[in-house]
C-alpha cells in the first residue's frame, strides 16, 4: 500500500513538472519584429543647449496661485517662438486660459481624425533647504558631463522639446501630415492639470476635434531596473490610476494630560489604531488586468526560475505575487494603495485633544472605484474605533482610474514598433502608470490615450524624479527626438489601420 502511494504521488509530480514545462515552453515572444532604424543625425550639442535655456526659466506652477510665476511662462513662450521658427511659422498657435499652449498642425484631409501629442510647461519646486544638496544649481540649465542639469529637464520640458524638434526637423525635410496633429502643452500638469490640459480638451472637444491617438509623457524605457531581465524594457502606459485623499477625524472627550483615560481610548490613540488598521490591512492585490498583461508579455523574455513562475501563475501565483507586494513600485501595480500622509491633534502639551485628524491618499487601480475605497476605510475602522467617534470624508481634487487602452489595437502596434525600432534592444510591454499625467483628460476626445516618455533610464536616476539633481542625458535626449521624428510621419497617415 506505501508503495502504490509512493508511486502515485511521484506520478503526480512528473505530471505536474511536465505541465510546467510544457506551459513554460509555449509561452512564445510577443515582440514586435522589426528592423533597427538607422540613427537620424542631431546636433547634440544644438539641442541640448536649447533645452536647458528652456530648464533656466522657473515655471513652478500652484494649485492655489493662477498667475505665479506668469511671466516665466510668458518668457518660457517667446523662447520657444525664438527656438523653433519653422514650428512658429507653420503651425496655428493658440494661448489657452493665459498660459497653456495649443499648436495645430494642418493636415491635407480634415475629415480625418487627428492625432495629438501632450507635454507640459511647468515644473515641480525644489524642496526648501535642499538647494545646496544639488550638484548643479537646479535653475542653472547647465549642460556637463553629458547630461543636461535641472529640475524639469526629465519632467518635462524634455519631451516638449524634443517634440518641437522633431516637428521642425520634419518642416525642414518638407514634410506635411496628411492628417492634422496638435501639440498640446499645459502649464499646470503638476498641480492637476484642470486650468491646462482640461480646457484644451474641452476647446478641442468643442470643436469636433475626435483621436485616433493621443501620447503624454509616462513610463520609461527601462533599463536594469525590471527584475529578471537582461534586456531593457519599454513599458507603455496604457492606463493610469486614480487618486483619493481622504480626511479620517476621530473624536473623544477631552481633558487635562494629568488624568488619562484608560489606555486606548483617547482621540490619538483611536485615530492611531484607525490608520495602522488601514496599513495591514489594504485593499485586495492581485497579478491580473494591467499588471497581468504586462507580465504576460515579458515572462516569455525572461530566463531561469522567474520565466518558470510568471509562465505558471496558475500554480505560483500566489508566490510570485508576496514577492511583488514586497517592493513599493510593484505593490503599487497590483493594488490600490493605501498611504499616510498628513496628522494633526492637540495644540498644547498638557492637554488631551477631544479631535484628531489625518490624511490618507489612495490610488486606485482601473475598476475600483472611490466608494469602494471610502467603504473599505469605514469597514476598517470601524473594527477599532467605537461607532459614532470616527467620520471619513473625502477631498476635493480626487479622480476616478483611468480607461485602460486596448493593446491589440493599431495605435499602440503602432507606437511599439516604433519604440523597437528606435530603441532595437528594448523589449515593448503593456504598464500601468502610477502617478498622474494630463492625458486623463483627453479621455473624451480619444480610447487610445498612452503615457511613454521615450528615454531610457536606469535605476540611479528614478530617485531625481521631483527630487534633488534632475538630469538627463544629452544621448538620452537625442533618442527622444529620434523617436518623435520617426513616430509622427507613421501616425500621420489617414484612412489606415490607426483608429482600429
Amino acid at each position: 500500500m506505501l508503495k502504490k502511494i509512493v508511486l502515485g504521488l511521484l506520478a503526480v509530480l512528473l505530471a505536474l513538472a511536465a505541465g510546467v514545462a510544457g506551459n513554460t515552453w509555449r509561452q512564445s515572444s510577443r515582440q514586435l519584429q522589426v528592423a533597427p532604424l538607422a540613427p537620424l543625425a542631431i546636433d547634440e550639442p544644438a539641442v541640448a543647449d536649447r533645452l536647458a535655456q528652456a530648464v533656466r526659466l522657473q515655471t513652478v506652477s500652484s494649485a492655489s496661485d493662477a498667475q505665479l510665476n506668469a511671466d516665466q511662462f510668458r518668457a518660457l513662450h517667446a523662447l520657444l517662438q525664438t527656438q523653433f521658427p519653422r514650428v512658429h511659422a507653420t503651425l496655428k498657435r493658440e494661448i489657452v486660459n493665459e498660459l497653456s499652449l495649443l499648436y495645430t498642425w494642418e493636415g491635407a484631409d480634415p475629415k480625418a481624425n487627428a492625432i495629438v501629442l501632450l507635454a507640459h510647461q511647468d515644473v515641480v519646486p525644489v524642496a526648501p533647504g535642499t538647494e545646496g544638496d544639488w550638484q548643479q544649481p537646479p535653475f542653472a540649465g547647465l549642460v556637463k558631463d553629458g547630461f543636461i542639469w535641472g529640475r524639469g529637464s526629465w519632467d518635462d520640458k524634455g519631451n516638449l522639446l524634443a517634440q518641437l524638434e522633431a516637428v521642425e526637423r520634419l518642416l525642414a525635410e518638407g514634410y506635411r501630415p496628411p492628417r492634422t496633429i496638435h501639440l498640446a502643452y499645459g502649464a499646470d500638469e503638476e498641480v492637476g492639470g484642470h486650468r491646462g490640459a482640461a480646457r484644451i480638451a474641452e476647446l478641442l472637444k468643442s470643436r469636433g476635434v475626435q483621436a485616433d491617438f493621443v501620447l503624454d509623457e509616462g513610463l520609461l524605457v527601462l533599463d536594469g531596473v525590471m527584475p529578471g531581465l537582461k534586456q531593457p524594457a519599454a513599458l507603455i502606459g496604457v492606463a493610469e490610476k486614480g487618486y483619493l485623499s481622504v480626511r479620517i477625524t476621530v473624536t473623544a472627550p477631552p481633558g487635562h494630560s494629568s488624568m488619562p483615560p484608560r489606555p486606548g481610548s483617547s482621540a490619538i490613540a483611536l485615530l492611531s489604531a484607525g490608520l495602522d488598521r488601514l496599513e495591514h490591512a489594504p485593499m485586495p492585490a492581485g497579478i491580473r488586468g494591467v499588471a497581468g498583461e504586462m507580465f504576460g508579455t515579458l515572462a516569455p523574455e525572461m530566463g531561469g526560475l522567474a520565466r518558470v513562475a510568471l509562465s505558471n501563475l496558475w500554480l505560483f501565483g500566489p508566490l510570485v505575487q508576496k514577492q511583488l507586494e514586497g517592493g513599493a513600485s510593484t505593490n503599487a501595480m497590483l493594488r490600490t494603495t493605501t498611504a499616510l500622509t498628513m496628522l494633526q491633534a492637540g495644540n498644547k502639551d498638557n492637554v488631551l485633544p477631544g479631535r484628531a485628524e489625518a490624511t490618507v491618499n489612495f490610488r486606485m487601480l482601473p475598476g475600483e472605484t472611490r466608494e469602494q475605497v471610502l467603504r473599505h476605510v469605514r469597514q476598517q475602522l470601524a473594527r477599532v474605533v467605537p461607532e459614532g467617534q470616527f467620520e471619513v470624508t473625502a477631498l476635493p481634487g480626487g479622480k476616478e482610474a483611468s480607461q485602460v487602452a486596448p493593446t491589440d489595437s493599431a495605435p499602440y502596434q503602432m507606437l511599439a514598433r516604433t519604440v523597437r525600432e528606435v530603441f532595437p534592444d528594448a523589449l515593448v510591454a503593456p504598464g500601468l502608470m502610477v502617478a498622474g499625467t494630463d492625458s486623463v483628460h483627453y479621455e473624451a476626445i480619444s480610447r487610445h490615450v498612452f503615457k511613454f516618455s521615450p528615454i531610457r533610464a536606469v535605476s540611479d536616476d528614478l530617485p531625481r524624479f521631483h527630487g534633488t539633481d534632475e538630469r538627463l542625458g544629452v544621448t538620452h535626449y537625442a533618442n527622444a527626438i529620434r523617436f518623435y521624428h520617426r513616430l509622427i510621419p507613421q501616425l500621420g497617415v489617414p484612412g489606415s489601420s490607426v483608429g482600429r
